[in-house]
C-alpha cells in the first residue's frame, strides 16, 4: 500500500522534494503514520491554492494514514514571510480567532474523524500562548542559528529588498515549534506543505533531533502554476475561494470548465481521484475531441462536488448547460438561479417601470458598445431571451417572461450572457 501511494504521488506529480524516501517508506508501512500540513489563517477561507495539499492529505488517510490538519492560530498572528519585498499586515486577533474556526470548519469536510486513522484537528495557539518570551528564547530560540536563518529563500529574498522585520524573521521558529509540538503529543513523523515550505520544514526536523534526539521526515508539493508559468487559481475577478459566498458553486465549476486545454491533464492527475485508467481515458477524449470538453467537465463535476457537495454540483451543471442553451433554465431554483446570475454582466429594473426592448436591455448591461450592434445581433440570428431566439429589433420582455417574476437572462449569440434583475 505504501509504494503504491507513493508511486502515485509520483505519477501525479505530487512530490517535489522529500527526505530519505526509503526511511519515509519504512515508517509508513511499520504502521499508521501521523502527519501534519499547517494552515494559516490569512483570509477568511482557504482557495484552490490550498486544495492540492488539502488532497493529498485525504490521499494519504485514504491509504491508512492519520492526518493533523493544523490551523495556525499562533502563527495567523505573526504572518509567513512573503515572497514580496513587503510585510503581511498583520490582523487583530479576534478577525483570526474567526478566520481559524471558519478554516477548520472547511477542513473538516475533506478528512474522516472516526475510525482508526481519524484526523486530529490542531491549533498551535494551544501550545504557543502559555510560553513566555523567556523560556521561548531559552528553550527554543537557543537550537537556531542565525546564519541558517538567514539562508532560507523566504529570509534572503527580503534581505535585498526593504529587510524583514523580527516578526516575520521569527515565523520559522514558530514553525518548527508546530513539529516538536506534534512529535511529541502525537507521535507526528511527516510534515507536507508546498514546496515553498520545505526550509520551514526541515528547521522543525532540526529542533526535533536537537530536543528529542528523534527524527522524522518531510515531503513537500510543487506549487501549481499554468502551463504558461502564472499563478494558478486567479482569475479575472480575483481568488477561486473554497467558500461558497465568496465563491459561488456555479463561478467554481466555470473555473474549471475554463481553464487551458494544455493545463488539464497536470490538474486532474493533482486533483482527481479517478485511477490512472480513467484519467487516461479523459485525456484521450481531450487529444480526439476537444471540443467536447468532457475531460474539463469530469474535473469540474468532481471538484465541485468534493468541495460543495453533490446537489450543488449538479445545479452548478445544470446551470451551466441551462444557460447556453443545453438545458432547461425553469428546473434551477430560485437561489442557484440568483447566485448563477450575480456572476453576470446584469442591469436592475424597477417592476412598476416599462421593461425596455431587448436591444436597450443588451446595450444597458454593457455586452455590447452600442446599439447598432445590438440590433445587428438580433438581424443575424443571434438573440435569445431565455434561451429563445429573439427575431424582431422592437421586442421588449414583459414581466411574464422572468424567471420566478425576478430574472431575464439575455444571450448574444452561444457564449455571451448578461442577466435583467426586477425589483
Amino acid at each position: 500500500m505504501t509504494k503504491a501511494l507513493l508511486a502515485d504521488l509520483e505519477w501525479r506529480g505530487l512530490i517535489a522534494q522529500s527526505t530519505d524516501r526509503d526511511a519515509l517508506t519504512k515508517d509508513m508501512e511499520a504502521g499508521p503514520l501521523a502527519f501534519y500540513v499547517g494552515f494559516d489563517p490569512t483570509a477568511p477561507s482557504l482557495h484552490i491554492g490550498n486544495l492540492a495539499v488539502i488532497a493529498t492529505m485525504r490521499r494519504f488517510q485514504l491509504a491508512g494514514h492519520k492526518p493533523i490538519p493544523l490551523v495556525g492560530g499562533a502563527t495567523g498572528l505573526v504572518g509567513d514571510p512573503s515572497g514580496r519585498n513587503e510585510e503581511r499586515s498583520l490582523n487583530d486577533e479576534s478577525v483570526v480567532v474567526d478566520w481559524v474556526n471558519r478554516i477548520r470548519k472547511q477542513l473538516e469536510q475533506f478528512l474522516s474523524f472516526e475510525g482508526k486513522n481519524a484526523a486530529t484537528m490542531a491549533n498551535n495557539l494551544d501550545w504557543t500562548a502559555p510560553i513566555s518570551a523567556l523560556t521561548f528564547l531559552r528553550d527554543i530560540g537557543k537550537h537556531f542559528s542565525v546564519n541558517q536563518m538567514l539562508s532560507k529563500d523566504s529570509v534572503s529574498a527580503r534581505l535585498d529588498g526593504g529587510g524583514i522585520s523580527y516578526t516575520e524573521f521569527s515565523y520559522q521558529v514558530l514553525q518548527a515549534l508546530d513539529y516538536l509540538e506534534l512529535y511529541k503529543r502525537h507521535n507526528c513523523k511527516l510534515q507536507m506543505g508546498g514546496s515553498d515550505q520545505w526550509g520551514n520544514i526541515v528547521a522543525g526536523l532540526d529542533l526535533i533531533r536537537k530536543v528529542e534526539g528523534g527524527s522524522g521526515h518531510a515531503l513537500t508539493i510543487p506549487l501549481i502554476t499554468k502551463s504558461d508559468g502564472s499563478k494558478f487559481g486567479k482569475t479575472a475577478s480575483g481568488t477561486v475561494w473554497l467558500d461558497p459566498e465568496m465563491t459561488s458553486p456555479y463561478a467554481f465549476f466555470q473555473f474549471w470548465i475554463g481553464v487551458e486545454d494544455a493545463d488539464v491533464e497536470r490538474l486532474l492527475k493533482v486533483f482527481s481521484f479517478k485511477s490512472h485508467a480513467e484519467i487516461k481515458s479523459l485525456l484521450v477524449s481531450l487529444k480526439e475531441n476537444a471540443g467536447a470538453r468532457e475531460a474539463h467537465r469530469s474535473l469540474a463535476r468532481e471538484l465541485t462536488e468534493l468541495v460543495h457537495g453533490e446537489y450543488q454540483a449538479s445545479q452548478a451543471e445544470a446551470a451551466a448547460k441551462a444557460l447556453f442553451g443545453q438545458g432547461e433554465l425553469s428546473e434551477l431554483d430560485e437561489k442557484t438561479l440568483q447566485i448563477t446570475l450575480a456572476q453576470l454582466p446584469r442591469v436592475v429594473i424597477k417592476k412598476n417601470e416599462a421593461i425596455p426592448t431587448w436591444v436597450d436591455l443588451l446595450t444597458a448591461t454593457g455586452v455590447v458598445d452600442s446599439k447598432s450592434a445590438a440590433r445587428r445581433i438580433v438581424k443575424e440570428g443571434g438573440a435569445y431571451l431565455n434561451n429563445e431566439k429573439i427575431s424582431g429589433e422592437d421586442f421588449a420582455p414583459s414581466l411574464s417572461d422572468a424567471l420566478y417574476g425576478r430574472f431575464l437572462i439575455l444571450r448574444k449569440g452561444k457564449r455571451d450572457l448578461a442577466a435583467v434583475e426586477l425589483i
